[in-house]
């Protein structure tokens, strides 16, 4: 399986078989990457100008829908003035079939608020200062093991995270929610519920005649 920095598991032995499409992709199959971040990558950013931002790896032309999720807003029209018109590079426009890995700046975060190992929703209460019970979890490094290769990431429970980082376990395992994770998750609803039915002062000293007077 992979691995992060510290030599322990990340659940998966292919980070990529969990990706949607990327963050960076906008509904009309553009980069918005290319288009905001010129400066931190200009070669790319220019690659992908001469290219009017088109995406290196999704085809416009395929029949994947583009606008299902979360995506990036479109692109103003025309270049941003400070990147120039050159020949673009050609090595991510092969005949081979392209793949999220071959993009440099490929980021997918999952942004399902529940365990993908067991389930488990978050529960956070307004002005509570309670550890989440979801953890960002990364999937993938690079080769030197220092550095994230791509950001792909989902959410584990705190239960799964350590489990997964600890031992052998897999995000594919076919897990149920740990009893302590159970426990933890109906104190919350109990609690949020025993709000949501708070009496101010008020209404918990008012008196019969005020009630009568009320109806």
């Amino acid at each position: 399986m992979e691995k992060t920095p510290r030599g322990t598991s990340v659940g998966v032995d292919d980070p990529y078989a969990f990706v949607g499409i990327c963050d960076h992709l906008t509904s009309e199959g553009r980069c918005r990457y290319a288009y905001d971040h010129y400066g931190h990558d200009p070669e790319f950013a220019r690659e992908r100008a001469m290219d009017d931002y088109q995406c290196p790896i999704v085809d416009p032309e395929s029949d994947q829908d583009l606008a299902s999720g979360p995506r990036a807003p479109p692109l103003e029209s025309g270049p941003p003035e400070d990147v120039d018109a050159e020949t673009p590079d050609d090595s991510m426009n092969s005949s081979e079939t392209p793949h999220w890995g071959d993009c440099p700046h490929f980021r997918c975060r999952n942004r399902d608020r529940e365990c993908v190992r067991c389930g488990l929703e978050e529960k956070r209460i307004a002005h509570d200062d309670e550890r989440p019970l979801l953890e960002e979890h990364h999937l993938s490094y690079a080769r030197d093991g220092e550095t994230l290769s791509h950001e792909i990431t989902v959410y584990l429970c705190r239960w799964c995270h350590a489990k997964v980082h600890n031992s052998w376990a897999r995000i594919t395992d076919d897990a149920v929610p740990d009893p302590e994770a159970i426990a933890e998750l109906e104190g919350r609803r109990s609690r949020e519920h025993d709000e949501l039915g708070f009496e101010s002062a008020a209404e918990r000293f008012e008196t019969g005649a005020d009630r009568e007077r009320r109806q």
